[in-house]
């Protein structure tokens, strides 16, 4: 009985490694295109993450920013807002939605005190946050 079990496993085995033959024949093509694909990916993520760690030096006036509870990202969008781009531009530039920059614009002028973005602009600056 245990003689016909193992003659069993060893013809399951025989006709698994043949078929497995028959795959790295007809599909080599394919095994390479995936793993090119995985390198790439791998390559991708590699050069996202460490550009992602790229980000805009801090403020001038560090004190002033954690007064009026300022977030980076707003902090950033005073920049770029400064630096005369448009919402989309804004947008573009962080990666985000233009209603995120809208967003973000409504906190900063409730934060700063301003009513449009010339005030906000003059404000950052008054206050050191812009250079």
């Amino acid at each position: 009985m245990l003689g016909w079990g193992a003659g069993l496993a060893a013809g399951a085995l025989l006709l698994a490694w043949a078929d497995y033959q028959r795959l790295a024949r007809t599909r080599a093509a394919d095994v390479a295109l995936v793993l090119v694909a995985g390198l790439f990916l791998a390559l991708g993520l590699w050069l996202g993450l460490g550009l992602r760690g790229r980000r805009v030096p801090p403020p001038g006036n560090p004190a002033a920013v954690a007064s009026l509870g300022l977030t980076p990202r707003e902090v950033e969008v005073l920049q770029l807002l400064a630096a005369g781009q448009a919402n989309k531009a804004i947008a573009r530039t962080l990666g985000v939605s233009p209603n995120t920059v809208k967003t973000h614009l409504a906190r900063l002028f409730e934060k700063l005190g301003a009513s449009s973005r010339t005030e906000a602009i003059a404000r950052g600056r008054a206050l050191g946050i812009l250079g």
